[in-house]
């Protein structure tokens, strides 16, 4: 599954000059010492070796790798905690999806937050709130208090800031006027978000299985809350705080952004969708235990894809490559139902998720750097976070749609609601590129 976490603010039409330092800024914080001009271009080199000789990128990418990596934890940890306590996956089931839906609804506003008073002061206190709201729920179940207290434990996890936002926001600060740089480093963050969320959800299984069942909370509390310190206290390469103005317009209301989010949620759709179709496939061919497996595979071809990606030179618009992006990840969602079909074989299911999962990544880049594009200046963690609510809602909405069709027609037919996602999701980009003339010169 995508991060649930992506970029924007980078060029406006007709240019390549990544925004976030454009624009009415706020003074910087005194803790922030201005980078030196050469330090905004990523030195000269290949690939991703260049992006870690940028001064003080490596020491902000530890930092949102180990906060980022409980993001693929955090669902599963609560869903075997509460579980095992109650005995009850409609209710572990029901108080994930209310942090969900809550995280989908504050998200943009802490991101907001984030654009207007800088990374540090922001982040740091609600990475707070969320983790005492995880610890909360860990506490609930672990002395079994009444189950509405679960969900009022569980929302505060709705403050978790959008850290993989704020990664590619720093990308975007110091590689102005890169635009080769920028796309390798929008590349490698979708493929750490991939990785996050191919090995975290096998971690937390470990660990609650293994020592206890609040192992994995715990933990994921622990990496959340040190890599959020860790990442916020590299001030050197924090963009500068943008302040709000009467003028000032959320970014829903930005040319192209509308049609652009709505394609976000026909993509989360597509990876709600696949997660549910693919655990009832495996568990009526008796093998559930291997569906996590057989995802992870989707995963690690989309992870490996985006490197790839990253290391090449992009050519032509952005808006024609996300159409061909999109188009290629439509065919590509056919493979699976025609494995489904045809074989019945989950070893066959796997590889085809494996070639499926290949143009998850090089979509999700294409598609970030047309919401960099088109978010106005100074509001780029916000543009961000409304992507991924995009996405987050269309996952929500794909693992609905996915489910009910699994208990009227079968896993099988079901796969076709992850291909139907993004035939929804291509229509939706070649109406934008159809009807927007000038960003076909881009």
């Amino acid at each position: 599954m995508p991060d649930t976490t992506t970029p924007a603010g980078a060029a406006r039409a007709g240019t390549n000059t990544p925004r976030g330092a454009a624009g009415p800024a706020a003074p910087a914080e005194p803790t922030s010492p201005p980078l030196p001009g050469n330090a905004r271009t990523a030195p000269r080199g290949t690939s991703y070796a260049r992006l870690f000789r940028v001064p003080g990128a490596r020491a902000f990418t530890l930092g949102n790798l180990i906060a980022r990596f409980p993001q693929g934890m955090f669902s599963i940890s609560a869903v075997i905690m509460i579980s095992g306590s109650r005995g009850s996956y409609a209710l572990a089931g029901a108080v994930t999806a209310t942090g969900l839906v809550a995280n989908a609804v504050v998200g943009p506003w802490t991101a907001r937050l984030v654009d207007r008073h800088g990374q540090a002061r922001v982040a740091v206190p609600a990475t707070l709130v969320s983790a005492c709201g995880s610890l909360a729920l860990l506490l609930c179940v672990r002395f079994g208090t009444p189950d509405w207290t679960l969900f009022a434990a569980y929302l505060a996890s709705a403050a978790t800031p959008n850290t993989g936002g704020m990664s590619r926001a720093r990308w975007a600060y110091l590689l102005q006027g890169d635009a080769q740089a920028l796309h390798t480093a929008n590349s490698f963050e979708q493929a750490v978000d991939e990785l996050c969320y191919m090995l975290g959800p096998v971690v937390a299984a470990f660990l609650c299985g293994s020592l206890f069942p609040e192992a994995g909370t715990l933990l994921s509390v622990v990496l959340m809350v040190t890599g959020v310190l860790v990442f916020t206290a590299q001030r050197a390469t924090q963009p500068p705080p943008h302040a709000r103005t009467a003028a000032t317009r959320t970014p829903l209301r930005a040319r192209g952004m509308p049609p652009l989010l709505i394609a976000f949620l026909a993509m989360g759709a597509v990876f709600g969708a696949l997660e549910v179709v693919t655990v009832a496939f495996a568990d009526a061919q008796g093998h559930k235990v291997w569906a996590g497996a057989v995802l992870a595979l989707q995963a690690a071809g989309s992870c490996a894809a985006g490197l790839v990606y990253g290391a090449a030179r992009p050519s032509g618009p952005a808006d024609r490559r996300h159409v061909r992006c999109v188009a290629a990840m439509t065919v590509l969602m056919t493979l699976p139902l025609l494995a489904a079909a045809g074989t019945g074989s989950l070893y066959v299911l796997g590889g085809a998720l494996l070639i499926a999962g290949m143009a998850t990544a090089p979509t999700m880049v294409t598609g970030m750097t047309l919401v960099q594009h088109r978010t106005p200046d100074g509001q780029l963690n916000e543009g961000m976070t409304l992507s991924v609510t995009g996405l987050l809602g269309g996952i929500a909405l794909g693992s609905a749609t996915g489910g009910a069709v699994v208990e009227h027609w079968g896993p099988t037919t079901a796969y076709a609601v992850p291909v139907a996602a993004a035939a929804t999701a291509l229509l939706l980009s070649l109406y934008e590129y159809v009807r927007r003339p000038g960003a076909r010169r881009r």
